[in-house]
């Protein structure tokens, strides 16, 4: 478990109270069901209301029986009179366990979704706060072509919102719960007890169970997380690179007395986004089990229930902890303006590479090829040499033929790739 990492309110809603909370609501739940049947008296019903459970009974009990719901039970048992025989009447162990468990991870949801939007809310400020600050793209970590650093963020913030959406659906996809006895035939409890119990609970029934809630569920919510940890791990990577002392573009928040190194004090590291990258590597491996608990033997054994008592409040915590952590993050990035806009003219005027290109092939006829040809060479002499790029066209016979020298001038203009800038952000509705 990493407890370490949890925070306090996630932490809470797989603590082992708030577990046995959770199945002595589908307990009572159950129990209600049953007298809307008739099958319980209704006087009963506020006995049984009364019910608690006792964690040192329930200690007790397990040391002898080990079985966490036969000790539950017990330990239940104990805190009322006679009417506790109705408890768990024509239920089997999962009916419990696999209900009360979509009420864990419904909650988680709630805490997780609530944590994508702040950190929406996060980037977006940024986005906008840098819409228009140029900086050199990358593809293969080499210079390209300019782009903003706010459009970067834009980009970040609509993946926020699909992650946003895909946990609203995982949230969906687990709340259902389960009360159709041993092997999901409702021989020992009827369709509308079950129907009657998820209903109180606020979950939908499982239409075909077999002992257990199918694993496709777990495994879908789980998954999710991985991808939602996965798109934490591309923003956290992207810092961790603009990082770097070559580069140094943005940096992440460096506190007062903070330390980088034990042996070298100038160390300012990316450690925040790095914990996120390998807690993201945690989540991933999770939905790996997930997957595999899909297929079982028959209508259940328990291989899945040894894995999942890890890798759902883990993956759960895991996530809450590395949103709140890349939430700061972004809130407290450092951005240089200055350095992206050094480190923009490095090449000397590379980045406008493919606009002369399509001049020469617009305005003089030029076939692609021979175009090509003209400005790689180019290209070339100043990766080598260290020249300036438009120096070097215009030395170039074929190119003054076609372009002026202030047609040429024109061409290196940083605000031709930012001119529908606006327009994307008004897709993200991020206009303003």
């Amino acid at each position: 478990m990493i407890d370490r990492y949890a925070r306090p309110q996630m932490k809470a809603v797989w603590s082992d109270e708030t577990k046995f909370q959770k199945w002595l609501d589908v307990e009572l739940a159950v129990c209600r069901a049953w007298a809307d049947e008739g099958a319980i008296p209704r006087d009963a019903i506020a006995e049984l209301d009364r019910a608690t459970f006792d964690m040192g009974r329930w200690n007790d009990a397990f040391q002898r029986t080990r079985h966490d719901v036969t000790a539950f039970l017990e330990s239940v048992s104990g805190s009322i009179g006679p009417e506790s025989r109705f408890i768990h009447l024509g239920l089997t162990s999962s009916d419990v366990w696999d209900t009360a468990t979509a009420l864990q991870l419904r909650d988680a949801a709630d805490i997780l979704i609530d944590d994508i939007r702040k950190l929406e809310q996060a980037v977006s400020e940024r986005a906008l706060e840098y819409k228009d600050t140029l900086m050199i793209g990358r593809t293969h970590g080499i210079h390209a072509e300019p782009t903003t650093f706010g459009l970067k963020l834009a980009g970040w913030v609509d993946e926020t919102r699909r992650c946003l959406a895909r946990l609203e659906d995982a949230r969906n996809a687990i709340s259902f719960g389960k009360i159709s006895g041993a092997v999901g035939t409702h021989a020992t409890v009827p369709p509308s007890v079950e129907s009657a119990a998820c209903a109180d609970l606020k979950l939908e029934p499982e239409p075909i169970s077999t002992q257990i809630i199918p694993r496709d569920r777990h495994a879908q919510f789980v998954t999710t997380l991985a991808l939602i940890a996965g798109s934490l791990e591309k923003f956290a990577t992207e810092i961790r690179s603009l990082q770097r002392t070559e580069v140094l573009e943005a940096e992440e928040p460096f506190h007062e007395g903070q330390t980088g190194s034990s042996a070298m004090p100038h160390k300012r590291n990316p450690e925040l986004s790095e914990r996120v990258c390998g807690l993201a590597r945690l989540i991933r491996g999770y939905s790996v089990a997930a997957l595999e608990n899909v297929a079982l033997w028959h209508e259940r054994d328990i291989s899945h229930s040894s894995s999942e008592r890890l890798i759902l409040p883990d993956a759960c915590m895991a996530l809450d902890y590395i949103l709140d952590i890349f939430t700061g993050v972004i809130q407290g990035l450092k951005v240089y303006p200055e350095n992206m806009q050094s480190n923009l003219e490095r090449t000397r005027g590379l980045v406008f590479s493919q606009r002369v290109l399509l001049a020469l092939i617009e305005r003089g006829g030029m076939s692609r090829q021979d175009a090509y040809e003209i400005v790689q060479k180019a290209a070339m002499t100043c990766w080598r040499e260290g020249l300036d790029f438009r120096d070097l066209l215009r030395s170039e016979p074929n190119v003054g033929k076609t372009l002026p020298r202030n047609e040429l001038d024109e061409l290196f203009d940083y605000s031709y790739y930012t001119r529908y800038i606006d327009e994307s952000f008004q897709r993200v509705g991020l206009g303003r």
